[in-house]
């Protein structure tokens, strides 16, 4: 006679069960202070900083690109705002008592993580432009993204599901991004 089992968890199961065993990371002080400061540059300051740094270093070009990224970075954040509005998913640190949120979060919902849908989104046009970007921005993208879990901020999926988006998102403003440089610079 068979023995019963139990069924396997499912995905929502197993997204929480990452999210606190990443977040219990952040016990250790170092870890704490990675991840933190990785999110904090995540904010925006550091895609600022790219955008005059490219203008700076390469004039025309640089300031194209620029435009490039922040028109990518205005469609992103409605789009992530959107999203956040009518998915309303919460956080997991509001979810689950266990995890914490070691840094507060910019604003209620989870789903998806603007964060990691800007990196990405920012990073695919940016390395579109200066190839020789990648070898910096996706690992630092992807730091980004894994700093959003390991903090409490967001479930895997939420992070996923923005890495799916933005990469779409960049694909998209590759591809019309002759014509949406246009209309922004005329």
């Amino acid at each position: 006679m068979p023995l019963p089992h139990s069924p396997p968890p499912d995905w929502t199961t197993r997204d929480a069960g990452w999210c606190l065993r990443t977040n219990r990371w952040c016990e250790r002080g170092p870890v704490f202070a990675l991840f933190a400061c990785i999110s904090r540059l995540g904010d925006g300051v550091s895609w600022y900083l790219l955008m005059a740094a490219l203008i700076v270093a390469d004039g025309w070009h640089g300031l194209h690109a620029s435009v490039h990224m922040a028109a990518t970075g205005v469609i992103a954040l409605t789009l992530y705002r959107s999203l956040k509005r009518h998915t309303r998913r919460p956080r997991p640190f509001a979810a689950d008592a266990r995890i914490r949120a070691w840094v507060a979060p910019l604003d209620e919902y989870s789903f998806p993580s603007g964060h990691t849908l800007h990196a990405v989104a920012f990073s695919g046009v940016a390395v579109w432009h200066y190839p020789a970007l990648v070898w910096v921005l996706v690992p630092f993208a992807s730091a980004v993204a894994t700093s959003r879990v390991v903090l409490g901020l967001h479930y895997p999926s939420d992070v996923l599901a923005a890495v799916a988006i933005g990469g779409v998102l960049a694909g998209l403003s590759i591809l019309g991004g002759p014509a949406l440089i246009a209309a922004v610079i005329g």
